[in-house]
Formats: C-alpha cells, sequence, structure tokens
C-alpha cells in the first residue's frame, strides 16, 4: 500500500457528494431497442450500474456550445443525459426532478444506482433527468485519463508535484476541453440546455454537497424556471469549499467523541476521547511510519504495507462521512495504539480502492480553482487541527498549473429567494454541518431545515427522508411536513470490538 496515495486520494475526495465513498460506475449498458424522445431529446433503452446496484433507464445526449457565450464558434460537446419514467407514466406531473450530484467531480449518472431508493416516492409520479455535468463522467470528462499510465505525485505532501502534474494534464485534455470553462457557472447554463430540449417549463432541483451550490447558482439565474428545492448537505455560496475541512472534521470529532462518553460499555472499553487518540497516533506514525501486514480486502492474501500520518488521518475522515463507519473509528484506533494496524491497513485499502476513481479530478479543478482558491485564507484554515491546514494546501495546490475561468459577479452572494426549499443536514455531517444550513436559511422565507439526528454526510435516503422529500415535492409546501417520523432515528454506537457494539 503506498501512503502517499492516500493523501491524494483524500485530497480527490474531500469535497465529496453524498457518495464520496461509492463505487464509481462504468458507462451505461445501452439496448439497441426501442427510441423514444422526451422533448426533443432521443432515449434508448439502458442500464445504470454502480457496484452491484442496476437501474434502468432511457439514455441520451444534448450537444451544447463549450463556450455559451460564443455558441456559434468553436467546440461543441455533448452531454450525457439519463431519464427515468415516472412509475405512473400516464399522470406524471410535467415538473421533472433534476438531480444534482456532488464532489465537485461525481457523474449524476454514474452515482444514481446508489441512491436510487431515495426517490422512491418522487419517482412515483415525477420522472427524474439526470445530466452528467460538464467534464465529469459521459460529459467529455476532465478526468485525466490520456495519463493512465503515470501514478500521481506520492510521498509526503508536494504542491509542487501535483502542480506539476496538473500542468501534464491541461497540456494533455487541451486539444479536446478548453478547462477554463467548466465552472459552475457554465454547467447551470447547460441544464437549462437541457430544460429547454425536453420541453418543461419548470424543474424540481435535488442537489447534494456540491450539488446544493449547483442549485442555488441555478436558481438564483433562472427563478422562472423552478418550482421547489431540496439541498442536503447545504453549501453556502460564499463557502470556501475545501477550505475548512480541518475545522468542521474536528468538530465531527468532538460530537462523536461526545456520545461515547454517554455509553458505559464506550466509555470503560475505550477511557479517552477519539480526538485525543487520533491525535497521538498521528504525532507518533508522522515522526516513525510502521510497516506491517494485513490482509487484502478483496482476496484475504496477506500484505505488507506502510502507516503512516496520512494513512490515518485520511481514513477518519473518510469513516466520519457515515455513522456506521465511524462507529469503527474508536475500535481501529485503539487497535493501532496497541500496535495492531491490520485493521487499520485493510480498511484504508479498501476505502483508497472505493474513492480512487469517483471524482473527475480536472473538472473539480475548473471549479474549485475558478470559484474557490482565491478566497482561501491560509492563516485560518485548519491550524491545530488534527488534519491541519495541509489538507486545504493539497487541496488548491493544482491551481497555479491549471487553466481556470473566473466567477461572476454576485456568485457568493446569499441565495435569497421565496421558492420553496427543504434543506437537509446530518447533525455529524463532517463537511456540511448543520449550521451551513441554518446560514442558507436565513434567505429563505419558505425554507424548512430538518437535522438528522446522529446522521453524517447524505440525508436522503436515511429513515423516513424518501416519503418526506417526496411528500414535499409533491405538495411545495415544507411547513406542512409532518417530520414526527424522524424522532425515531439515533445513534449508532460505537463498536467495542470487532463483533460489533454492546447491547
Amino acid at each position: 500500500m503506498n501512503p502517499g496515495k492516500t493523501r491524494f486520494l483524500l485530497t480527490a475526495a474531500l469535497a465529496g457528494g453524498l457518495l464520496g465513498g461509492c463505487d464509481s460506475a462504468a458507462d451505461p449498458t445501452t439496448a439497441t431497442t426501442t427510441t423514444r424522445h422526451y422533448g426533443q431529446i432521443a432515449f434508448s433503452p439502458c442500464t445504470l450500474t454502480s457496484g452491484s446496484s442496476t437501474v434502468e433507464a432511457q439514455c441520451g445526449s444534448l450537444e451544447v456550445p463549450e463556450n455559451h457565450d460564443a455558441p456559434e464558434d468553436g467546440r461543441r460537446i455533448s452531454l450525457r443525459v439519463a431519464w427515468l419514467p415516472a412509475e405512473e407514466e400516464a399522470s406524471a406531473a410535467p415538473d421533472p426532478v433534476f438531480f444534482l450530484a456532488g464532489g465537485p467531480g461525481q457523474a449524476a449518472v454514474s452515482v444514481w444506482p446508489v441512491i436510487n431508493s431515495a426517490f422512491s416516492e418522487v419517482r412515483k409520479q415525477r420522472h427524474i433527468v439526470l445530466v452528467d455535468q460538464r467534464g465529469t463522467g459521459g460529459s467529455n470528462a476532465l478526468d485525466c485519463h490520456e495519463l493512465k499510465d503515470e501514478e500521481p505525485p506520492t510521498g509526503e505532501v508536494d504542491a509542487a508535484a501535483l502542480a506539476a502534474f496538473a500542468a501534464r494534464c491541461a497540456a494533455a485534455v487541451a486539444g479536446r476541453a478548453d478547462t477554463r470553462l467548466y465552472t459552475t457557472t457554465d454547467a447551470i447554463r447547460d441544464l437549462d440546455a437541457v430544460r429547454g430540449a425536453i420541453g418543461v417549463a419548470k424543474v424540481d432541483l435535488v442537489g447534494v454537497s456540491y450539488g446544493t451550490r449547483v442549485a442555488q447558482q441555478y436558481a438564483m439565474r433562472y427563478p422562472q424556471q423552478v418550482r421547489s428545492i431540496v439541498l442536503d448537505g447545504v453549501a453556502p455560496n460564499d463557502l470556501v469549499v475545501g477550505g475548512e475541512f480541518a475545522n468542521t472534521f474536528e468538530d465531527a470529532l468532538a460530537l462523536q467523541s461526545a456520545q461515547c462518553s454517554k455509553l458505559p460499555a464506550c466509555a470503560e472499553r475505550f477511557g479517552r476521547d477519539a480526538r485525543e487518540q487520533l491525535g497521538e497516533l498521528v504525532a507518533r506514525l508522522r515522526s516513525a511510519p510502521v510497516q506491517a501486514e494485513y490482509r487484502d480486502p478483496a482476496t484475504g492474501e496477506v500484505r505488507t504495507g506502510t502507516v503512516d500520518a496520512d494513512t490515518v488521518t485520511g481514513l477518519a475522515f473518510m469513516f466520519s462521512y457515515m455513522p456506521q463507519t465511524a462507529a469503527l473509528l474508536p475500535l481501529v484506533l485503539d487497535e493501532a495504539m496497541q500496535g495492531r494496524y491490520g485493521s487499520l491497513l485493510s480498511l484504508a485499502d479498501l476505502i483508497g480502492r472505493n474513492t480512487g476513481d469517483s471524482m473527475a479530478r480536472g473538472m473539480q479543478w475548473s471549479v474549485i480553482c475558478a470559484e474557490d482558491a482565491d478566497r482561501h485564507q491560509v492563516a485560518a484554515a485548519g491550524t491545530g487541527t488534527v488534519l491541519g491546514p495541509e489538507v486545504a494546501r493539497m487541496f488548491f495546490a493544482a491551481c497555479p498549473s491549471w487553466p481556470h475561468g473566473s466567477r461572476p459577479e454576485g456568485f457568493n452572494a446569499p441565495f435569497r429567494s421565496e421558492l420553496p426549499v427543504l434543506l437537509l443536514s446530518g447533525e455529524l455531517d463532517p463537511v456540511t454541518p448543520p449550521r451551513y444550513a441554518e446560514r442558507v436559511l436565513e434567505g429563505l422565507p419558505n425554507g424548512r431545515h430538518l437535522v438528522l439526528r446522529g446522521q453524517g454526510h447524505g440525508a436522503l435516503g436515511q429513515g423516513c427522508m424518501p416519503k418526506l422529500v417526496g411528500r414535499f415535492i409533491d405538495t411545495n409546501d415544507a411547513a406542512a411536513l409532518d417530520a414526527s417520523c424522524l424522532d425515531t432515528m439515533t445513534y449508532v454506537p460505537p463498536f467495542t470490538s470487532f463483533n460489533g457494539w454492546e447491547p
């Protein structure tokens, strides 16, 4: 196992959306049977696949100008579009749901199969439209695949090495993409082109993580084309994506540790704060990395790998996204503190394999370098935290070498709207904590914020949320939702052994 790769994978996934740790999907399998039209777009039956999850859909494409300001000149690119017809298609509502994926860098079509069940109620009466954002998936992906035989920089955090890699990637894609034109602002113009092509007057927007930025920007530019909005894992318009992860992760660790201290079995088993234990382990490994044996998570074969500080922080950060994996963290840390690193290495290997290709890193750079990098305050980012300021530094390291555009005036202004908006947060979210949604809610008189107790990043599919989201989109009334069903949600107890938690 390459310890430096863990740091790179962490950086690639740091802005991870709802499915930051999921397998990336192959291109949809398309059958050569009946062609259908939704408005002007021709679709053919296809199967969307992610891991073991599959969903039947209709797949098509729409060609748009790469430069919307010069539509008659220059390159045109093809957007991959998928359509999931409403189950009760004959009586389907006229306004479809546009799902906006996270990242930046995730492809909506690729991640859909894993979250399809979260839309079980919505799909009864509404069509779902998935558009791979330009630069991702099947929409001229900026994934640096031209350099597939070249490993990204590894080892200690090396901003110069990553910048050099970004320069080579930019040169490799220059013949097929102007990377300055792959920002959120360009993407929302694509979305409106798709809306116009399918011939609908209004859409319902569901955005997750970075997709909440896309949703807000679309609604600010095209308010007359929006009927309702769901924001899950909310990123305010003025947020520097990547700039606060070290601090928000620290807050999540504190909340998780507080829950352990309230459980006698957990408090007795581990004895101290997980943040303190993590900090001590990171400090130890930073000065003296360790070679250890572990089981390959796929084959069971015994392997040898290096455990360093980045291995631990990368795993801890990714585990904090979901309460089910966060529950393993105290046990894995305790094992490592006792010199038993096998479980930590196996899990780090597994996480690395599942996140390595889930983001189009070039598209991510096009977005964050244009919209966030110049607003990042280095002095205030992560000082005194477990992750430290290096995380944000690495996150923006490619920007000096990556040709990027800019954001329009007013891009970072707070989202203010009379539209009905449902905002969702996980109480323990390590990247978009509930306080972010509260900031956005201030400008939404018809908005409502639901915080899911004990949950992490991504609330759409948790508990009774699919029913509540379906009800909200049907009624357009967030205030009238009976959310009492969420009261049954609780915390996942930390594992006290690899057999699980104490009953």
